[in-house]
C-alpha cells in the first residue's frame, strides 16, 4: 500500500479501488454517489452526470503464438542501448536509425515516440528483450515482448514497467527494428506517449502530463486538492500527484486497463505497475471531456476524491473493506464543502423518508456497474465515515481506516471505535433517520 498515514505496505499486488462508472442520465446516478439533487451542485450543467473511478492500471496483453527460432534476447542488446542513449542525450538522428529500415508509417510512429519522451521529466528510460513472441522461418523476423522501465523525475520513487512488442530483422553484424507486434494480434500495455504531442505541467504539487489543452488549470486544481487530503490523513504521504490527460477516449481507457469506459469518468485513481519488486506508482487519469462539465466545486471533489486514494493506497488496497475505502474517500472530498447532506444524498434521503433503510452497510458488490443501488452505496458508506467522525472525531476515522488496512475490519472497530460491526449498523442505521427524514 502507498505510504499513507501511518500505513504500512502491502505486498498484495495493486488492486482496483473499485469506485464504478454508470451512465450519464441525470435523473439517477451521480459524481460520487451523489443523487439527482446532489448532482446539479457539482456539474457545470445539467446535460448529464460524470463520474469519479478508481481503478486498477494493469492493461492485460493479447495472447502470443510462440514459434521456435535462433534469436536470443541478447542479441537486440546493441539496438535497444543506442535507443535508451539516444533518449537520453537528445540525439534524435540516433534513436530513429534504430527503425531505419522499418516501413515509413513505423518510422512516423517512433519520430512521435521519440519526441513525447524528450518532453518527459524522465529519469532514465530503457528497453530490454523478455522473450520471443514469433520468428518467421523464411525471413528470420522475430517479434520479441520489450520490457521498458523508466522513473518521472521528482515524482517516482521506483521503475514503472510497461511491455512492448518490436519485431527485429536480420541485418550483417545485428538487428535492425522493423515494426512491432500488430501484425501478430500483440498489443502494447498503453502510455501516455502513445497520443499526441505531450505537455508537462509541473504544479507546486503535481506533475500532470497529456496532448489535452488546459493543463495549467488541471494542475491547479491538483495543487488545491492536496492541502484538502493533507489536512484529514496527515503529512505521511508524498503530497504529490501525477496526473495524466489524454486527449483521447481510448487512449484513457486503455491506461485505465480492463477495458474501461471513462466516457462518463471524470477522473480515477490508478497504479503503473512496478518494475521488479517496486510497489508501483500511483497515477491520476483524468478526462478531459467530462472533467470539463464539472464546475469548480465539482472539479475540487472528484480531485480530493481520487487523492485520497493515492495518499491511503486505496488504489492498491485489498484489506480495508470497500465501504471504508470509498466512504472516507468521499468523506475527504466533500469536507470543507457547503453541500447539504440531503443534496448529497438525494436517492438515499428518498428511500429512508419513505421507510426504507438500509439493514446493512454495503458490501463489495453494491459498488459493482451491475448494482441497482450503486449512487445509495456510495451515500451509505460517506454517512458512514461521516457519523464516525461526528461521533468520535475526524482523527478517529483517520485512525479506523489505518488500522482496518493491517488487521481484520471487526478488530478495527474494536480497537478504534471500541463498537462491534452489529453495534457500528445500528449506530449508523439512527444515523441516517436523523440526517435524512
Amino acid at each position: 500500500m502507498t505510504d499513507g498515514p501511518g500505513q504500512e505496505e502491502h505486498d498484495a499486488a495493486p488492486d482496483a479501488a473499485r469506485s464504478v462508472p454508470q451512465d450519464a442520465s441525470l435523473s439517477r446516478r451521480g459524481i460520487l454517489g451523489l443523487g439527482a439533487g446532489g448532482a446539479a451542485l457539482l456539474l457545470a450543467g445539467t446535460a448529464g452526470l460524470v463520474h469519479a473511478r478508481s481503478g486498477d492500471g494493469r492493461a492485460a496483453s493479447a495472447k502470443a503464438t510462440r514459434a521456435a527460432g535462433s534469436f536470443h534476447p541478447d542479441a537486440a542488446g546493441d539496438i535497444l542501448a543506442n535507443r535508451a542513449r539516444a533518449v537520453s542525450r537528445g540525439d534524435r538522428a540516433a534513436f530513429l536509425a534504430t527503425v531505419g529500415s522499418a516501413p515509413a508509417a513505423f518510422q512516423k510512429a517512433q519520430a512521435g515516440l521519440y519526441d513525447n519522451l524528450r518532453r518527459l521529466p524522465l529519469d532514465g528510460w530503457r528497453e530490454r528483450v523478455v522473450d520471443t513472441q514469433h520468428t518467421d522461418a523464411a525471413t528470420g523476423v522475430t517479434v520479441v515482448r520489450a520490457e521498458v522501465r523508466y522513473r518521472l523525475k521528482g515524482f517516482d520513487r521506483h521503475e514503472v514497467a510497461r511491455a512492448r512488442y518490436l519485431s527485429l530483422a536480420p541485418r550483417s553484424g545485428g538487428w535492425t527494428i522493423v515494426g512491432d507486434g500488430t501484425s501478430h494480434g500483440l498489443a502494447d500495455d498503453a502510455e501516455i506517449w502513445d497520443g499526441g504531442p505531450l505537455t508537462a505541467v509541473h504544479g507546486r504539487s503535481c506533475l500532470v502530463v497529456g496532448d489535452a489543452s488546459g493543463l495549467d488549470g488541471f494542475a491547479r486544481s491538483l495543487d488545491a486538492a492536496v492541502p484538502v487530503v493533507t489536512r484529514v490523513v496527515g503529512r505521511g504521504w508524498a503530497q504529490r500527484a501525477v496526473a495524466l490527460v489524454p486527449a483521447d477516449a481510448r487512449l484513457a481507457a486503455a491506461l485505465a486497463g480492463q477495458g474501461q469506459d471513462l466516457g462518463a469518468i471524470a477522473a480515477l485513481a490508478t497504479v503503473a505497475p512496478p518494475a521488479g519488486e517496486g510497489p508501483g506508482e500511483d497515477r491520476v487519469i483524468i478526462s478531459p471531456g467530462t472533467f470539463g462539465r464539472l464546475n469548480a466545486l465539482g472539479r475540487d471533489v472528484v480531485l480530493a476524491h481520487e487523492l485520497t486514494h493515492v495518499a491511503t493506497g486505496g488504489a492498491r488496497d485489498r484489506a480495508t473493506p470497500l465501504w471504508l475505502i470509498e466512504g472516507f474517500a468521499d468523506y475527504v472530498g466533500y469536507s470543507g464543502t457547503e453541500i447539504t447532506v440531503r443534496s448529497a444524498a438525494g436517492e438515499l434521503a428518498r428511500e429512508v423518508a419513505a421507510g426504507r433503510v438500509p439493514a446493512a452497510l454495503p458490501d463489495a458488490a453494491a459498488f459493482t456497474g451491475a448494482s441497482p443501488r450503486l449512487s445509495q452505496s456510495y451515500q451509505e458508506a460517506w454517512l458512514a465515515c461521516r457519523m464516525i467522525a461526528d461521533r468520535y472525531g475526524e482523527a478517529t476515522l483517520v485512525r479506523l481506516y489505518r488500522a482496518a488496512g493491517r488487521v481484520s475490519e471487526a478488530a478495527a472497530l474494536r480497537d478504534a471505535l471500541g463498537l462491534t460491526r452489529d453495534r457500528l449498523t445500528a449506530l449508523w442505521r439512527d444515523y441516517l433517520k436523523k440526517e435524512l427524514r
